[in-house]
């Protein structure tokens, strides 16, 4: 990897001094790249926006645009740019106003090429270092944002199952900046439909995620979980004694909705849960919401529901009556669906939603519930069977047709014979992704081995290699090595980086560079925290 070097362009009316500093040092070989020169401002402010240098050398006197107006424009375009003005006039109202602008420091003329130099150096120290902190700070915070997403679903998951004591979760979100306080709590669980699988790779999902983080934001009292993949996307809502859940909850989905009009090619779906008073609660909310959001595979998309009495959305199959039991009415891909996409803690309420759906009435003939029972079961032996697997297996699992029939007796042994069929293919479904997902991490650690060195790898970089969507690789990488996909991409540069220093002769700067480093004070540092001794300790070995 090639050094950045640091970009100087040069201003100066003065023919002999312009060509004088450009020749007279060495620029390539002290390490510069000389990016351009001009005799007044006018001509050099174009050139300076397209070359974007890192130092600005310019003379104050000039025809048509002199230095200080020229470092005005100069500085509002680039407001890092380090500027080094030089001047015959030693008067204090010139150096007042370059104080003002920010000009980086001001030399009078007549000057020597080695005491140019040295400044230039002097203010290269500087660039340098402002680089340096910028790349521990991106570092950091790319870390911090893998971490704290996965530690934002993890505490999620603790929340609602209300196990774990409320002191130690309040103190567990401030840790990881979820201020979980308020008077009031409600959840909305969401999903977005892109035409592609939940978990695949997906520009636009990137946008959408990107909004809503902005949206929960903007509205302070949204917390935004991503799930990951099949899971979609959780909102916990807080209510204060300022501001009540209510007006949060409708103001917050009118916004959601009108965001997801702005993406007419993609569908959505949501369910929310209801209000409660006690963090304790939420896990009732959260069933509540899952039940709802379970209707994602029965209504049609694009609206957000409750459990509320009165709640009647739209359904796929409208009404259902005795007289229309046929495959077209039922419409198996409503099954189909949810077998291709649905969780295995989301079997019962399926069911439970898809019976309902078709007609407390109709769940009273035994013909009906047979033929619902068997069709379902046809659906899941299919997807079974897609998936690899003999078809024997959903019989050992479930029966065979022969010793159906104790379980038509009534609608609540239809009902639980329905969720044992589901709930085994999707667990054999899952078994298959476990599969899946091994390969796709092998082939996601053999692109990190190739690609390493390269500094621009990153976590969606990595993602998309795989075609899995970045938070959802995110956390089947973290939950299947252990560590994160920084720590990984880390620990191998550092086991790189070591065995270049047990084998070779390398310089720390040129081991820095060969692992993926730009900065080697940025590398030692880590290498470093993760090694506990510096580079040098560590080849004195």
């Amino acid at each position: 990897m090639e050094l950045k070097r640091i970009k100087v362009f040069l201003v100066e009316d003065e023919i002999v001094i312009r060509q004088g500093i450009k020749k007279n040092i060495n620029w390539q070989q002290e390490g510069f790249a000389f990016v351009g020169e001009a005799s007044d401002g006018e001509l050099a402010y174009p050139l300076i926006c397209n070359t974007r240098p890192d130092i600005l050398i310019t003379d104050i006197k000039m025809p048509f645009m002199d230095g200080l107006e020229l470092s005005r424009l100069v500085k509002k375009e680039l407001p890092d740019i380090k500027i080094l003005v030089l001047s015959g006039y030693n008067e204090f109202e010139y150096a007042k106003e370059a104080i003002n602008i920010g000009i980086t420091d001001y030399l009078l003329k007549p000057i020597t090429g080695a005491k140019l130099l040295e400044v230039v150096k002097k203010i290269a120290k500087t660039i340098e270092e402002e680089w340096r902190q910028k790349q521990f700070l991106l570092a950091y915070q790319k870390e911090q944002a893998e971490n704290g997403q996965l530690a934002k679903q993890k505490l999620f998951g603790r929340l609602v199952l209300g196990k774990d004591p409320v002191s130690a979760l309040l103190e567990e979100g401030r840790e990881i900046g979820m201020e979980l306080a308020a008077t009031q709590y409600n959840i909305v669980l969401f999903q977005v439909f892109t035409g592609e699988e939940a978990e695949i790779y997906s520009d636009e999902l990137n946008r959408i995620t990107a909004e809503m983080e902005a949206l929960a934001e903007k509205l302070q009292r949204v917390i935004m979980i991503d799930r990951g993949g099949l899971e979609g996307f959780a909102f916990l809502l807080k209510g204060t004694d300022e501001g009540g859940i209510d007006e949060l909850l409708e103001e917050f989905l009118k916004q959601l909705e009108r965001m997801m009009a702005g993406y007419p090619q993609v569908e959505y779906f949501g369910g929310v849960g209801v209000t409660v008073e006690r963090l304790s609660e939420l896990k009732v909310c959260f069933a509540k919401a899952g039940h709802a959001f379970a209707y994602r595979y029965l209504w049609e998309r694009n609206q957000i529901v409750t459990e509320e009495a009165g709640n009647e959305p739209k359904m796929v199959d409208g009404e259902l009556s005795l007289g229309a039991l046929n495959v077209s009415n039922l419409k198996r891909n409503v099954v189909e669906r949810f077998l291709a996409t649905g969780l295995s803690e989301e079997v019962a309420d399926f069911v439970d939603g898809y019976f309902h759906s078709l007609g407390e009435q109709n769940m009273q003939s035994m013909l009906f519930r047979q033929y619902i029972t068997m069709d379902a079961y046809i659906t899941a032996a299919g997807m079974v069977e897609k998936l690899g697997y003999d078809a024997a297996v959903i019989v050992e699992e479930c029966g065979d047709f022969n010793s159906m029939a104790d379980v038509f007796g009534s609608a609540g042994q239809s009902v639980a014979y329905l969720k044992h069929v589901l709930g085994t293919a999707i667990r054999f479904r899952d078994a298959v992704s476990r599969k899946k997902y091994a390969q796709l991490l092998e082939d996601a650690r053999e692109y990190i081995r190739e690609n390493y060195r390269n500094e621009d790898i990153s976590l969606n970089t990595v993602a998309a290699s795989v075609n899995l969507s970045p938070n959802h690789f995110s956390t089947i990488f973290s939950q299947e090595t252990g560590r994160t996909f920084v720590e990984y991409l880390t620990w191998v540069r550092m086991d790189k980086a070591k065995e270049l220093l047990r084998n070779t002769t390398m310089k720390t700067a040129e081991i820095a560079f060969a692992v993926g480093y730009r900065d080697a004070h940025y590398f030692s540092y880590l290498f470093k925290k993760t090694q506990e001794c510096t580079p040098r300790e560590y080849r004195t070995r």
